[in-house]
């Protein structure tokens, strides 16, 4: 079930709360990519709230919505990078991305096999993406204040099992929003404590959500050679059976 994209708007932008959660998931994303000078960066789902760091910095910035959830105009004040597309069907060319990063995409689809072949689709040479998932141990994917309580919480190994079977290879892995689901002052005042106390933290303990990061296995060609095989030269042939 996909939220409206207003409802997600409002949480992020207009909610101390949001503000608060995408100050959270950015900073983690930052500390896994630093920077994508010269690269293409792609969203899906409702990522723009991650993706302003790389607006200036990147080649091309993208940001997909899905139907079901609808598209707003952003960044606001600038040139519009979003576009409404079909789920399972991308408007962007096979290998041309360099980063990809889903938040609310992954967890709120009916066709989950489908959207990761289109993510492994997009993803060029070296490519990562980035999945952000509700932590179900979490207490944000209990909590109906907030976008991730919607949808389908994962587990840290449910989710890298889930790659693995669509042929990615997960390489990191953190957590983040370790303060509390709440829009009370005093929780939102401790909110960043929580945030340097839950770091130091093993990652499946606490976090709302996880952030795995990525990469696109490549097979091997499949099928036998096909072709004449040189018999290899033996340099050495004939000196044991001198004429």
């Amino acid at each position: 079930m996909h939220l409206d994209v207003q409802d997600l708007r409002n949480f992020y932008y207009r909610s101390t709360l949001g503000r608060a959660a995408q100050v959270s998931i950015r900073a983690r994303m930052q500390q896994l990519w630093p920077e994508a000078k010269g690269q293409t960066v792609l969203g899906y789902g409702f990522a723009v709230p991650l993706l302003r760091p790389y607006l200036a910095q990147a080649r091309r910035v993208m940001a997909l919505m899905p139907g079901p959830q609808g598209v707003m105009p952003w960044p606001a004040g600038a040139a519009n990078v979003s576009v409404l597309c079909e789920e399972t069907l991308w408007p962007v060319e096979t290998g041309h991305v360099d980063k990809l990063v889903l938040m609310h995409g992954l967890e709120t689809s009916e066709r989950v096999s489908d959207l990761l072949e289109e993510c492994r689709r997009v993803l060029g040479p070296g490519g990562k993406a980035l999945f952000v998932v509700p932590n179900r141990a979490g207490l944000w994917s209990r909590s109906d204040a907030t976008p991730f309580g919607y949808g389908r919480p994962y587990t840290l190994g449910q989710l890298e099992a889930q790659l693995i079977q669509h042929q990615f290879l997960p390489e990191r892995h953190c957590a983040a929003l370790y303060q509390m689901p709440s829009d009370r002052r005093f929780w939102l005042r401790a909110g960043p404590l929580f945030e340097r106390i839950g770091a130091r933290l093993p990652t499946v303990l606490a976090g709302g959500v996880f952030l795995v990061e990525a990469g696109k296995r490549v097979l091997p060609p499949q099928g036998t050679l096909v072709g004449k095989v040189q018999r290899a030269p033996k340099v050495l042939e004939g000196v044991a059976r001198p004429a």
